[in-house]
């Protein structure tokens, strides 16, 4: 495909990057980068339905475009998903985008990028672990692979366009002023402590310590959850402490508020522990099944990760980091 002639001041461009929710938010600062080299572009961003408003936090995206590949894969023979995919691709054709950046690396997201019908730019086959995808693109950059996934995103958008991002890291992101009268009055923490697989998960025994602590220096623990399985949990390590809320079911952008007010954030490794350093709260993330050094948390306030594959952080550790971050 051809390279189509634009008003560089003002292109239209078009980000794929769908999920998952620590993706979405590695991918905010690529697009503050992005915003101040291109203020008056035009850009899009595509992302899973269920991640469509965490990417709308971001002011500099014009329109959030949801898909729902994890939906019609599962049934995509049926009339309603075959109507809600061709109505999905003509609203991509009818962007009319200058470029499609394909900051994800996938053949999903490669496949997606293709049905805009405009030039795809992305990373080289050496480059990410699909490196099929790159077959569907124009434009092939190299990024390497030990970089953080934050810088990678910020890389390959501005290679795509021409710019070399230079700027100190700013999601960028903005928490939604919603009311959420169920919050302690007083200072508290969040206590992030389920996540998608059990060997991620820390001590029970070392949160209840942790919030006791945390009650000790005034700060009420606050306990948010996701799943019936995580309510669960919250409400067992809450019973024991005076003062500690449970959460009610929330929103993302209910959840971004709740972070952005917290004096600190400690949580395991999932997505909104990150969220709660892209809204610059000190934030300690407890890595006990992963390596934290290519995922792990980076934010503008305090950011710390602990921990590793198999070497979940003792109770020591943690308290003196919230110690260091509260001081």
């Amino acid at each position: 495909m051809r390279w189509r002639r634009y008003n560089r001041a003002m292109p239209n461009i078009l980000i794929i990057r769908m999920s998952s929710m620590g993706d979405v938010i590695h991918n905010f600062p690529a697009i503050t980068d992005l915003r101040s080299h291109f203020p008056n572009a035009e850009v899009d961003w595509v992302v899973e339905e269920g991640f469509a408003e965490l990417a709308a936090l971001h002011p500099g995206v014009n329109r959030v475009i949801p898909c729902a590949i994890r939906r019609w894969r599962k049934r995509f023979w049926t009339a309603a998903n075959r109507a809600e995919m061709a109505a999905f691709r003509a609203r991509l054709q009818a962007g009319h985008y200058d470029l499609v950046i394909d900051s994800q690396g996938l053949f999903k997201s490669a496949v997606v990028a293709r049905l805009a019908g405009a030039p795809i730019a992305g990373y080289d086959r050496h480059s990410i672990r699909e490196p099929l995808a790159s077959l569907f693109y124009d434009a092939r950059y190299p990024v390497s692979r030990l970089e953080h996934a934050i810088t990678r995103n910020r890389l390959i958008t501005g290679r795509a366009l021409g710019y070399t991002p230079d700027a100190p890291l700013h999601y960028g992101i903005q928490a939604p002023n919603v009311a959420l009268d169920w919050r302690p009055t007083a200072g508290y923490a969040v206590l992030l402590t389920a996540t998608s697989r059990d060997d991620k998960l820390w001590d029970e025994a070392h949160w209840v310590a942790l919030a006791h602590s945390l009650l000790a220096r005034g700060l009420c623990p606050v306990f948010p959850w996701g799943g019936e399985h995580e309510r669960q949990r919250a409400e067992r390590l809450a019973a024991p402490l005076p003062r500690a809320v449970v959460a009610p079911r929330l929103r993302l952008g209910e959840a971004a508020r709740l972070l952005a007010d917290a004096r600190l954030v400690v949580g395991v490794d999932t997505g909104l522990v990150h969220l709660a350093a892209a809204v610059h709260v000190p934030t300690i993330a407890l890595f006990c099944a992963s390596e934290p050094g290519l995922t792990g948390v980076l934010g503008s306030a305090y950011a710390c990760n602990l921990g590793g594959n198999g070497r979940p952080p003792s109770l020591a550790e943690v308290e003196a980091k919230v110690a260091e971050a509260l001081a």
